[in-house]
């Protein structure tokens, strides 16, 4: 196919996995950040949850246009959307993670006087480590879906613009060729974080 003898095939996907990887760090990050405040106050989760979860009423396809208008046809509206698309499963999954500390170990680091930074270290992430890596899992599979639906609104490169050429010259195998190299991304995505929570868990695989 021609797409792969002059390597175009390879500038579009990595253009949509440079899109994917900035945008899964991005909504991560605030995910998880924002998550850790949330599992530590009530509070703060009944001010906040009312407006996260109608944030999520809405289909990441709708407001698509919206901020493509706002902030261009570029790639940062691509890794904006990518981190919109992943931030909610990581979200939840950061506020079960902390939440599932057992108490009696609390009990224990406080017993032993721990500095609030020793049980964030030593109890709080090695304890929600699994759960953030199960919701790092979603993400990253879900963040491939968000790259492609703004490069379906709007782009003039990346995996979905190929096929939305593809469909509209009726070339079907130019968009199942896009269409292969997506499943793949996302079974090298999923793979490595996979591959990331066993390195960082070593206790579960010797459990």
């Amino acid at each position: 196919m021609q797409i792969l003898l002059d390597g175009s095939l390879l500038h579009h996907t990595w253009v949509t996995l440079s899109e994917v990887l900035l945008g899964l760090l991005a909504g991560s990050c605030l995910a998880t950040f924002l998550g850790y405040l949330l599992a530590r106050s009530h509070t703060l989760e009944k001010i906040l949850s009312p407006y996260l979860v109608a944030s999520q009423a809405v289909p990441t396809i709708a407001i698509a246009p919206l901020l493509i208008i706002w902030f261009g046809s570029g790639m940062g509206s691509k890794v904006l959307i990518c981190g919109l698309t992943v931030f909610f499963p990581i979200l939840v999954n950061t506020i079960l993670g902390f939440r599932s500390v057992p108490a009696d170990l609390k009990d224990l680091m406080s017993s032993l006087h721990s500095s609030p930074w020793q049980r964030f270290k030593y109890l709080e992430i090695p304890a929600a480590l699994p759960i953030l890596f199960g919701g790092l899992r979603i993400g990253a599979t879900l963040s491939v879906i968000g790259a492609v639906v703004g490069e379906f609104v709007g782009s003039d490169q990346g995996l979905g613009f190929l096929i939305n050429v593809g469909r509209g010259q009726y070339d079907m195998p130019l968009v199942f060729a896009a269409l292969f190299t997506l499943i793949l991304l996302a079974l090298c995505l999923y793979g490595t974080t996979l591959f990331l929570e066993r390195a960082a868990t070593p206790w579960k695989k010797k459990r």
